[in-house]
């Protein structure tokens, strides 16, 4: 079980996941969603524009400018 979840205060179970998109709007759906408050909030990483369906833009500049931020994130959840 500890490898889905981490143990929080009061026999609460809090999901190992993190949560990546390039917009906003996605993570705050997910947010506002009857799941929302299952996971910890530092563990949802978001830019500020999405990349329109537009792979290249994603890969080399929208997400590129994510990926130190999403390799903290994972690491902590896998070292934790």
């Amino acid at each position: 079980m500890n490898v889905y979840f981490n143990e929080a205060s009061g026999n609460k179970y809090v999901p190992r996941a993190v949560l990546v998109d390039l917009e906003p709007g996605t993570m705050d759906a997910v947010r506002a969603g009857p799941f929302g408050q299952l996971f910890r909030p530092d563990n949802f990483v978001f830019g500020q524009s999405g990349a329109g369906n537009n792979w290249a833009k994603g890969h080399y500049t929208e997400g590129a400018e994510l990926v130190d931020q999403v390799v903290d994130v994972v690491r902590r959840e896998a070292e934790g």
